[in-house]
Formats: C-alpha cells, structure tokens, sequence
C-alpha cells in the first residue's frame, strides 16, 4: 500500500488499522533440524511461556531446517528473539520446540 498517495479507497481505514495492530507476519526457524514440522494454527510462546504468535505455514528449507511464517506479536518480533512451537498434537506437559526469528524477507544468496 503506497501511503503517500493523495487518494485511494479505504486509505483511512486501513490507516486506522495500522495503529491499533499489535502483530505481524514474521518468519521463524526451528533451531534444530529434524524435528517435527510446526502445522498451521500451532501456538507461539515466549521464553516465559506466553502465548505470542500462531504459526501460518512451515517447509523445509535447502539446509533441512523447518522454516516458518506466523502472525507475530510486535513485543517479540525482533530478529533473533528465541520463541518456542507448542503443537497443538503434542502432550500437554511437552516443552516447546525452540525457534527462533529471522527478518521478514530473507537476504538474497550471494
């Protein structure tokens, strides 16, 4: 969306949207490799255990890590935070998967 446009449809709306969002879509890795792959609607916490994201899509990527995007909290969408995957599959008591996040769009392979 170009803001700097004069006009467009529903350019006021979605300004009003954009400052009372508190997430985003951000991409995460799991920190290990051959672990189970996250699904959709799997939960995101934070080291404290809070709630904090849910996950949108997963693959693998070309170096056999689980690669992922989900919808963020702004508080721990910061390159680099350690976040954990609960599966919504998994035992009650089983820890969370260890994550990480990584910038929203990957930088180009040299």
């Amino acid at each position: 969306v170009k803001l700097w446009k004069p006009f467009f449809v529903g350019k006021a709306a979605f300004i009003a949207h954009e400052l009372e969002r508190d997430a985003e879509v951000t991409r995460f890795r799991l920190e290990n490799k051959g672990e189970r792959p996250p699904h959709t609607g799997d939960t995101l916490v934070d080291e404290q255990g809070n709630d904090v994201g849910v996950v949108t899509s997963c693959s693998i990527d070309s170096e056999g890590y689980m690669l992922g995007q989900a919808y963020l909290k702004d508080r721990v969408n910061k390159v680099g935070t350690k976040i954990g995957v609960r599966s919504a599959r998994a035992k009650a008591d089983a820890p969370p998967t260890p994550a990480v996040v990584l910038s929203r769009f990957p930088s180009k392979k040299k």
